[in-house]
């Protein structure tokens, strides 16, 4: 009964908040004051348990790739598709898809968690497996120093109850792995997880930078550069291309096509494929029924990431006025770096929002630690949001001419969109592209959709 007066009063204040324009998030809110364990009940009765994605960059496309390359060995997935990550925002999912009953369609869920807010999760729900991405400078005012979110991805990492996913490249979560490595070698009757890791052939080190390598000497990037080639990680990324990637599985390279754009995405896809292999290796919990099927080979899975498009807003490509219009978003120093290493600045009309809205983060100082000079020879056309001078300040000390600062966006869009109109239509047409901190994304995209076709929400 609790199930169910759970799920009609989330259901209800859903269709109410729709109906006053309300945000997403408040069913779960309300549900998490009346019912704490509505979220332990529903997750617990999957029989592939729960996945859990966190880390600093890529938890959202990351999520996207695992959530489709496990549909298409034919599990149902229940995931939080709008990117809600704390966990009212997670609640708030699990009623928009249960039953009246409060039951969920789905064997498994993926769920993309934000590191601080991992913690009420955690003490609720514990993951059967994680994946930890990275750990980056990222929104200083809520997480301080690097260490503090290092700390977070320890505690959902102690939380994990069968498999823990690391990236063998990032310090931090690395030494996550290997402490959790020494745990599942001890004595403890409650045992540790199985850790496996992603990773990067020594040849493209440098091209996927860690916070540390803002910082490194020459002398110890020299070192790097002079680096053995190491064991495979589980899942490698070895090759790159335009559009192309190889990834070493248990010594045999796998060549595809992608989908998604940027390059920070491309490794993440090798977290991906490691989190997958090792739900589908686990197979369901004890006791419960198996539905994938059994052709599970690692052809099969890297065939199904060939076919993921990138999440909103990661590399995310609309069409406006005829001609192509990209969005990219950028929240910290290594994601806008690679950022603008994954795009050529050439041919390109750009357009930088920066907002510093709760969900950016307040402080914008990273901005002096990205490398704005491949931007110098095109120049941005228009710098808007509510930090524009902030960064047109930081622009100019780079030398790239800036067109105008706008700091309304909405009449920032139109400007742009009015000043890059030119001649032509189709693939010949002169690309825009909008790097975006997070709210100033979902403010452009909500103009943008009046304009044309914007894919909801994943």
């Amino acid at each position: 009964m609790r199930d169910v007066l759970s799920a009609v009063i989330g259901k209800t204040v859903r269709q109410a908040a729709r109906l006053r324009g309300g945000g997403s998030a408040l069913p779960g809110l309300v549900v998490e004051k009346l019912d704490p364990g509505f979220l332990s009940r529903v997750l617990g009765r999957l029989p592939y348990g729960v996945i859990a994605v966190s880390g600093t960059n890529g938890k959202t496309t990351t999520t996207k790739m695992i959530v489709e390359m496990l549909q298409a060995r034919g599990l149902r997935v229940f995931t939080n598709k709008t990117g809600s990550n704390f966990s009212r925002g997670v609640v708030a999912a699990a009623i928009q898809e249960c039953s009246l009953r409060g039951r969920l369609d789905a064997d498994i869920a993926v769920l993309e968690l934000d590191e601080a807010h991992a913690m009420y999760f955690i003490d609720r729900v514990k993951p059967r497996f994680t994946l930890l991405l990275n750990v980056l400078r990222d929104q200083l005012d809520r997480f301080g120093e690097i260490d503090t979110t290092a700390k977070l991805l320890q505690r959902i990492a102690d939380a994990t109850v069968e498999g823990l996913v690391v990236n063998r490249e990032d310090r931090l979560v690395a030494a996550i792995g290997e402490r959790t490595r020494e745990r599942a070698g001890s004595a403890s009757p409650a045992g540790r997880p199985e850790v496996r890791e992603f990773g990067l052939s020594a040849a493209l080190l440098s091209t996927f930078p860690s916070d540390d390598d803002f910082h490194a000497t020459p002398l110890a990037e020299a070192a790097a550069d002079d680096a053995p080639e190491r064991p495979d990680a589980d899942v490698t990324l070895v090759g790159l291309g335009d559009h192309e990637a190889v990834f070493r599985i248990e010594g045999e390279d796998h060549r595809t096509a992608l989908k998604l754009e940027g390059l920070y995405n491309t490794f993440n896809a090798a977290a991906a494929l490691a989190t997958v292999r090792m739900a589908l290796d686990a197979g369901p919990l004890p006791g419960r029924p198996a539905r994938f099927r059994t052709a599970d080979t690692d052809e099969a899975l890297v065939a199904a990431l060939a076919e993921v498009r990138p999440a909103f807003g990661r590399g995310e490509q609309l069409l406006l006025d005829g001609r192509p219009l990209e969005l990219v978003l950028v929240k910290n120093p290594a994601g806008f770096r690679l950022g603008l290493a994954s795009f050529d600045a050439s041919g390109v009309d750009v357009m930088i929002a920066i907002n510093d809205q709760y969900a950016d983060g307040r402080d914008m100082s990273w901005l002096w630690d990205v490398d704005f000079g491949s931007l110098a020879d095109e120049g941005v056309d228009t710098v808007a949001g509510t930090r524009a001078w902030d960064m047109a300040l930081r622009l100019e000390h780079d030398d790239v001419p800036v067109g105008q600062v706008e700091e309304d966006l909405g009449r920032a869009l139109a400007s742009f969109r009015q000043r890059t109109l030119g001649e032509g239509e189709g693939e010949g047409a002169r690309p825009r592209r909008i790097y975006c901190t997070y709210t100033a994304m979902l403010e452009l995209r909500r103009a943008l959709a009046e304009l044309t076709d914007v894919e909801d929400i994943w």
